[in-house]
């Protein structure tokens, strides 16, 4: 698939902590892929910054925070900054290598195809992927599908709560952001996909391979699993007590639905 010329509706967020020579690498594969990437520096201070300060290029935009506030904090900025100048639509991936850049232009194809979506990648683990990486989300994806249990309107079930390459709709996704306080850390990926299919945005969910890359390699991971474990566990404690609220209207409409189907539906 070729890369188009320019974009007015969908573009890239990457956001990026201390990911030291990565962050260039992946954004110039980026910029290969799609022509309007944003890249929101989130008060890293080991100067993987600066061989993007000398980019000239208007599809590119170098956002730097002076205090790092988390992945959802510096994806916040640069949604609020992308709809005021008329995006629509953000991909969003991480800096650290582990997505894969080429993949860019089929998941923005998907999100033009069917704009009231989310495009959540479905990982595909390789042979060097940590097994309790990969077990341990299996608990987060059924907390997940059991918080969006009768929430899919013409759409799927979430298939990966935590993988983070993804297209957003990001008009809902602000605003389910400007009300909530959560969503900032670690715990962004997973809340805002079930906050989204609660307030009716669509899933459609496409493979993606992830990629786990050695530190000789140059791969960086802040994930530290006493702390974001522990994180993951209030917000799912948080969502549960919102499905429970939601619960009564959630089994009303699931009735109706049913009834309107009548015995041969």
């Amino acid at each position: 698939m070729s890369r188009p010329a320019s974009s007015s509706t969908h573009l890239v967020v990457i956001p990026s902590f201390d990911t030291g020579p990565r962050l260039a690498e992946t954004v110039a594969a980026a910029r290969a892929a799609w022509p309007v990437v944003w890249v929101v520096v989130d008060g890293s201070t080991d100067g993987s910054s600066v061989p993007l300060r000398g980019i000239r290029d208007p599809g590119f935009r170098l956002i730097e925070r002076a205090r790092n506030g988390g992945k959802g904090a510096a994806i916040r900025d640069a949604l609020e900054a992308a709809a005021a100048e008329g995006f629509t639509h953000a991909l969003a991936m991480d800096a650290d290598g582990q997505h894969p850049a080429e993949r860019i232009p089929d998941f923005m194809a998907e999100s033009a195809a069917h704009p009231e979506a989310m495009i959540l990648g479905r990982p595909v683990f390789g042979a060097e992927a940590p097994l309790l990486r990969v077990r341990g989300r299996r608990v987060s994806n059924w907390w997940a599908g059991l918080e969006t249990l009768w929430c899919s309107r013409g759409g799927e079930a979430i298939g990966d709560s935590l993988y983070g390459f993804r297209v957003y709709p990001i008009a809902p996704l602000l605003a389910v952001m400007r009300r909530n306080p959560f969503m900032r850390r670690y715990d962004f990926d997973a809340e805002a996909a079930v906050r989204l299919a609660w307030r009716g945005v669509p899933v459609r969910n496409l493979a993606a391979a992830v990629r786990y890359l050695t530190p000789a390699e140059g791969g960086v991971s802040h994930f530290r699993y006493g702390r974001d474990n522990l994180l993951l566990t209030g917000m799912h404690t948080r969502l549960m007590l919102g499905f429970l609220a939601r619960l009564p209207v959630l089994a009303a409409r699931r009735l109706r639905q049913g009834r309107g189907r009548g015995p041969g539906g």
